[in-house]
């Protein structure tokens, strides 16, 4: 219930948003949430070096896409979002992450931080398919967002390769 309609939806919504994520997790699994499963994914590539310049500019591109979703959260947090990266890529604990609500570091599993495997894979391969689809357009039209620091503006790794980054948060992750 609600005392008004806009309440009585936003609880359904919230309700069908927690069933269709405990139906994906029971399909595919668990990865620590926060943005910290692609972080430590991008670890990952890392130690992939390509001899081909294109390919490699690729592989760092998605590397860049892939640390963005930490980054963004802990900046929504207040936290230096490249600090949290950092801290957390320097720990082998592949559970470590960013308690975005404590601004502390921890298990993120042990916390009950997650999200299901099915749902971030899933949005890393939409990611993937927009930004194909974007190497083949001659155009975009896009929203330009600004941030805004105490040294300036400083320019996301998309707008550094020449790409406007999206406003579509975590499912479009910046590609």
């Amino acid at each position: 219930g609600g005392a008004s309609e806009v309440e009585v939806n936003e609880t359904k919504d919230r309700l069908n948003d927690a069933l269709n994520a405990t139906k994906a997790a029971l399909e595919e699994g668990i990865v620590p949430g926060g943005g910290t499963a692609l972080l430590y994914a991008a670890r990952k590539l890392d130690s992939l070096k390509l001899d081909n310049l294109d390919q490699q500019v690729g592989v760092d591109a998605i590397k860049a896409a892939l640390k963005h979703p930490c980054i963004q959260i802990a900046q929504n947090a207040g936290a230096e979002g490249a600090v949290v990266v950092q801290t957390l890529l320097k720990d082998p604990n592949l559970s470590l992450g960013f308690n975005a609500q404590s601004g502390e570091y921890v298990d993120m599993v042990k916390t009950g931080i997650i999200d299901p495997t099915k749902v971030v894979r899933t949005a890393l391969a939409d990611a993937a398919s927009v930004a194909s689809l974007m190497t083949t357009t001659e155009a975009v039209i896009a929203e330009e967002v600004e941030e805004k620091t105490g040294q300036g503006r400083r320019l996301s790794p998309y707008e550094q390769a020449g790409m406007k980054q999206d406003s579509m948060g975590y499912g479009g992750m910046g590609l």
